[in-house]
């Protein structure tokens, strides 16, 4: 973690709505949820030097080995925040996010965990929070089923979805891969691919519980 440090933003709470400062000609703001050992993080940096990364990573060990390829590409727009995805609204303020990349997150496959899916409307909720008008989801991943539970969960939040494929790489490899990503394709695993973009939408207020008949 030490080699590391100019990677690593150690109080992401004070850089709310300020993150911009660490790249003032960025063109976006894209968060990256998850982001492993970093290879798509880095590779996609690479690809869009005019772009501000910031990768999310609970797993301290994973985050290294990111921060590591960071550093020995010499990057000057990724950076790495060590936190859980819940916590998101306390380190962007509305509106400060373009995109969010959510790629093969746990697809919790039992009913009864459906709110620890990144997909699930908590988590979209907390999304809407921070990002811009029209601001995007990209969302990967090889579990069918997390996959088609997404596509319903989306646009019960205000997402409309477009790009949607059930097999990414079916005509040969697309955009950049992460290292999980590699794999499956390797093994001829499909990968399913969505956008969700951020429309205007307002909450339903919940339903009123039936009164007891007397």
């Amino acid at each position: 973690m030490e080699r590391c440090e100019a990677y690593r933003i150690k109080d992401p709470c004070d850089r709310r709505g300020q993150w911009r400062a660490l790249m003032p000609a960025a063109r976006e703001l894209r968060v990256e949820l998850g982001c492993g050992k970093g290879r798509f993080t880095v590779e996609t940096a690479k690809a869009e030097p005019d772009v501000l990364f910031i990768a999310v990573e609970r797993v301290a060990d994973a985050m290294v080995v990111a921060m590591e390829r960071a550093a020995r590409e010499g990057l000057r727009n990724v950076f790495f925040v060590d936190a859980d995805v819940n916590r998101l609204p306390e380190f962007f303020a509305p509106g400060e996010v373009d995109r969010i990349y959510i790629n093969f997150c746990d697809p919790w496959p039992k009913s009864n965990q459906a709110k620890r899916r990144l997909t699930h409307g908590n988590f979209l909720r907390l999304y809407r929070r921070v990002l811009a008008p029209e601001g995007q989801i990209h969302f990967k991943s090889d579990n069918a089923r997390l996959f088609a539970f997404s596509v319903e969960e989306l646009p019960r939040f205000g997402f409309s979805l477009s790009e949607v494929t059930d097999d990414l790489h079916a005509d040969g490899p697309q955009g950049v891969m992460t290292d999980y990503e590699a794999k499956f394709h390797e093994l001829g695993i499909p990968i399913h691919r969505l956008v969700a973009t951020m429309e205007p939408w307002t909450e339903p207020p919940e339903s009123e519980p039936k009164k007891e008949q007397p």
